[in-house]
């Protein structure tokens, strides 16, 4: 026989009935439940909680307050018009997931241009959100357009947020930078005075990206870069995705705490901005791992490079990467109090006009094991110092890197003056204002102008199985591992705390001399 219920069991259903009951917020007293919708098939005023009773539009979505547990599943292939921007917050147990239903397609939901964005997540959360199409394109360029904005505002601290397999396209944005309102393809952003704000938890993982304006994946935060308010994301995941043709940066993390890049692909970033952009960079953060993701493509000189470690970022790990054939180069460090960034067993393949660009006051900087590879007819910076507001790169170690120059290669510092047009500093041979540069035990092959005569003290072919031979992906690179006969086979420079592993998984020992360049190969018995 069944008990009844208590008053106070009574007492709480008749309050949820009368929250459900306010203007704007439509909600069942119990669940978890999954409700449905299909553009053609739905109706509004279907309970849309079966298969055979959907609800058609996005507007009966936006106005429900959803519960821990709940699902919102579109038919697949079915279309909508507008913003999704659903009410409620999950929980850690029972997080409220949006995704599809009666297919492998995804759902459409094209925003037009007539709002801000595509799926707006603001002031909530627990959600996982999967297998959408979202585009947002309007008849002319504005300002904070965005595909996907999740946003932590005067909130508190953001959980569990996961954008996973998403396609998001066709988003016209504005190319100026942020003060100006940048568009992006997803962007998180944290702010606010009254209750300062962040997320811990938040995942984007097998997303598919495509011309987006301005950037592809982004981060920002309003603390301010002095640190007396800093609030940074926690476990920030970007893992796994493909951004291809975006008209300006690829993937920003900004103001987080070991955020973790990894595994991405950037097809041709900065192809419409006239401002300056790199493919892979975070600003105002710590502790960064940014490993396996590969740059390519990437447009002019207004930066251009793959990668970049920027400004307020503290012990920035580049490392496992593949950057090639990128207009402004392999890696540009820069800005103020940029402290302690390391880059190691990474390979780059023809990329343009400087390797490395320094600019401004840069401390600690080591770069081991990595291999450089420059076709004929590239005449290159290895190296460019250039002085910013706070001074000049210091304290700058090179060790153990292959560099095989069939081009030209050169040391050279800026004059201060940039080229407006295509963003090259003019520059003459020499290290500037830098001090206390220390290259040891590099492998240099090729061509080389206007660097110093001790960086030759290791010129000859290091005995790569075939530079000059990658393509597109990872598989592409087996030519840049070191033949039984190489010279560099255990002839580095000892490095402690290394990753433990290079370029392909294989050991390494961080105390024995390792090899050079990106393969460590172990010599022959």
């Amino acid at each position: 026989m069944r008990e009844r219920s208590s008053w106070k069991s009574q007492l709480h259903l008749v309050l949820l009935l009368a929250l459900c009951l306010l203007p704007g917020i439509a909600c069942q007293p119990e669940g978890p439940r999954t409700y449905y919708l299909d553009s053609v098939a739905g109706d509004d005023a279907n309970s849309g909680q079966s298969e055979k009773a959907p609800w058609k539009s996005l507007d009966r979505v936006n106005e429900t307050r959803f519960a821990p547990g709940d699902q919102i599943l579109f038919k697949a292939d079915s279309e909508y018009v507008g913003r999704l921007a659903p009410k409620g917050s999950g929980s850690l147990e029972n997080p409220i997931k949006v995704s599809t239903y009666g297919g492998e397609g995804r759902a459409l939901i094209a925003a037009e241009g007539k709002f801000n964005e595509a799926l707006l997540l603001q002031n909530q959360e627990y959600w996982e959100v999967s297998n959408l199409e979202l585009t947002n394109l309007g008849t002319t360029r504005e300002p904070f357009r965005f595909g996907v904005r999740v946003r932590s505002w005067d909130y508190g601290t953001m959980h569990h947020i996961q954008l996973r397999n998403l396609y998001i396209h066709d988003v016209n944005g504005s190319l100026v930078k942020k003060d100006q309102g940048e568009g992006h393809g997803i962007v998180w952003e944290n702010g606010g005075q009254e209750v300062h704000s962040n997320f811990d938890g938040l995942l984007i993982e097998d997303c598919h990206l495509l011309r987006t304006d301005r950037n592809g994946i982004s981060g920002y935060t309003e603390y301010p870069t002095d640190r007396s308010i800093w609030v940074p994301s926690l476990n920030v995941v970007i893992r796994n995705n493909a951004l291809e043709d975006i008209g300006g940066d690829g993937i920003k993390p900004w103001g987080c705490d070991g955020a973790l890049v990894e595994h991405n692909v950037v097809d041709r970033g900065r192809q419409r901005c006239e401002d300056y952009a790199a493919g892979i960079w975070p600003w105002n953060s710590d502790n960064t791992l940014i490993q396996f993701n590969e740059v390519s493509g990437m447009k002019g000189q207004k930066d251009g490079q793959a990668f970049d470690s920027d400004a307020f970022c503290r012990n920035t790990v580049f490392q496992y990467n593949y950057s090639h054939d990128n207009d402004g180069g392999f890696m540009l460090i820069c800005g103020r109090e940029n402290v302690g960034t390391t880059i190691r067993y990474n390979i780059s393949q023809n990329d343009k006009t400087r390797l490395f660009h320094f600019y401004d006051l840069i401390n600690n900087t080591r770069i081991y094991n990595n291999t450089f590879y420059v076709k004929e007819g590239i005449d290159l910076r290895l190296f460019i110092w250039t002085p910013g507001r706070s001074g000049w790169a210091t304290d700058t170690e090179i060790y153990n890197n292959v560099f095989y120059i069939d081009g030209v290669g050169r040391n050279h510092y800026g004059l201060g003056k940039k080229e407006v047009d295509d963003g090259v500093w003019l520059s003459e041979p020499g290290f500037g204002g830098a001090q206390n540069t220390k290259f040891e035990q590099n492998l240099v092959f090729g061509n080389f102008e206007d660097v110093p005569e001790e960086w030759l003290a290791l010129k000859e072919d290091p005995g790569l199985v075939a530079p000059g031979g990658g393509g597109t992906g990872f598989e592409s690179l087996k030519g840049y591992e070191l033949r039984e006969d190489s010279p560099g086979i255990g002839a580095g420079k000892p490095i402690d705390d290394n990753g433990g592993r290079d370029f392909w998984g294989n050991p390494v020992s961080d105390s024995g001399a390792p090899s050079i360049g990106a393969h460590e190969r172990p010599r022959s018995e």
